[in-house]
């Protein structure tokens, strides 16, 4: 398939072997598949306890209702694959338009599309393709439906380039687990996440068995930081296109709030993402620095690192794989992590997570944090951004003192609580042993925080 559609990109030919998407021989192509989920196993082919019949290929078919996440690069290969794997109710959900830079690797989507949605392009072209298959598209946020949505789901794939999204999915699949009183873990509500990740030659996958398995939230380390320059080359001596575009996004933003106050700069909305290329663009001829482009600001305020089809293809296949492992119960996922790096030669290597007992996320245990109750507000905000266990971006921060729920500092309400941000812990009314609720983007829910001295 991935040969096919690159013939159709060189050729620009729409029309290409549609037969190869017909009805009859799309049911030829599932027969190898339907053979292998209905008949029996011979020993060390599949896992011991698996036998197959045809109610497991009705369900996977009919009943496997299946959520893609991104509908970028490694979502439209993940569509493909899980379409020509037999799954038919997928849903992808993408809020990104497509720009002419994306279809030398994103080919489910044509010229003509450019400019409109992403996941309703893909869906159509899927759709018409695979005609069984029955894509749903939605062209929102994540943050946009709430638990009973993502209840309806077996299982999730995410093919993100933003590790914010992730680990609000993350937290999602978290919030979605319910527990006895002996806090024994009902499984009908566990959802599996597979979780693809691209950046340049290399790649990886995750196997997330939310409850059991360590989560996404658990090796927040091993993401990549982000590219930050000096603030002082920033502000006065700018020398590349992407010191003037992060001048225009950290400095001319929160200072000039061009689409109100509070509202932070969002990498998806093209507004946003324009207005900043412009500031940009101004800040650039003032040093005679040339290269500031809408495309280059994109990246620099997604932190975009440039895609390998090669890479996406590779990856997208392996979450693809994954997904049937674990709708058909025929062999183990992987557990739980898979690196690929095809920088030179290739090389694939997997191991386990362990789960950190500490996690925010998944962990049961509430959350301690040591603090200096002589140190601001906005020293506190800073360590939650910081702290390698957190890595927060815009905390917003509340606190019951004295009987009565404040709020410290909200993002949204922030000529209200600006003011609390150079006071102390102490002189806001904290101290040891006090609870804060701290809410934050990088999750669905909201924590709850002991703060407790750390010169107790």
């Amino acid at each position: 398939m991935q040969k096919m559609a690159s013939e159709e990109i060189d050729s620009g030919d729409d029309d290409f072997n549609m037969n190869e998407f017909s009805g009859t021989t799309s049911d030829s192509r599932l027969r190898a598949l339907n053979n292998l989920l209905q008949r029996p196993m011979l020993p060390g082919l599949a896992l011991p306890d698996f036998e197959g019949c045809p109610e497991l290929v009705n369900f996977m078919r009919e009943n496997c209702k299946i959520l893609v996440v991104g509908a970028g690069g490694l979502g439209c290969e993940l569509l493909k694959d899980l379409a020509l794997l037999g799954f038919r109710q997928l849903t992808v959900i993408d809020m990104d338009t497509i720009d002419l830079s994306n279809l030398n690797r994103q080919f489910l989507f044509r010229p003509s599309d450019i400019g409109k949605s992403k996941a309703e392009c893909a869906a159509r072209f899927i759709n018409e393709r695979v005609p069984q298959c029955r894509v749903e598209a939605l062209c929102n946020r994540i943050e946009d439906f709430d638990e009973d949505f993502y209840r309806g789901f077996r299982i999730v794939v995410c093919g993100l380039d933003s590790v914010v999204a992730r680990r609000w999915m993350n937290g999602m699949l978290l919030s979605l687990l319910s527990f006895d009183e002996d806090s024994n873990l009902d499984p009908s509500t566990i959802i599996p996440l597979v979780d693809g990740g691209t950046e340049g030659f290399k790649g990886n996958v995750r196997v997330v068995t939310p409850g059991i398995s360590a989560c996404l939230e658990c090796s927040l380390d091993l993401y990549p930081p982000a590219v930050n320059f000096p603030m002082c080359t920033i502000a006065h001596t700018p020398r590349l296109p992407e010191h003037c575009i992060e001048y225009a996004k950290i400095l001319l933003w929160p200072k000039e709030e061009p689409f109100g106050v509070g509202v932070n700069v969002d990498g998806d909305d093209p507004q946003h993402v324009t207005w900043i290329w412009r500031k940009a663009e101004e800040r650039a001829k003032e040093f005679a620095i040339q290269g500031v482009t809408y495309r280059l600001t994109l990246g620099v305020v997604k932190h975009i690192i440039p895609a390998v089809a090669s890479t996406n293809a590779v990856v997208a296949a392996i979450c693809a794989s994954e997904v049937f492992k674990i709708a058909s119960s025929m062999y183990s996922p992987v557990s739980n992590f898979l690196s690929f790096n095809d920088v030179d030669g290739i090389y694939t290597n997997t191991f386990q997570m362990e789960r950190n007992p500490d996690c925010l996320a998944c962990s049961q245990m509430s959350v301690t944090f040591d603090v200096d109750f002589t140190k601001t507000l906005g020293d506190f905000i800073e360590s939650l951004k910081v702290n390698p266990k957190f890595q927060m971006r815009n905390p917003a921060v509340t606190a019951s003192i004295e009987g009565k729920q404040r709020t410290l500092y909200m993002a949204s309400l922030e000529q209200q609580t600006k003011g609390n941000l150079e006071k102390t812990l102490y002189d806001l009314g904290l101290k040891s042993g006090q609870e804060v609720v701290i809410a934050d983007i990088t999750s669905p829910a909201a924590k709850v925080f002991h703060l407790r001295s750390l010169h107790n």
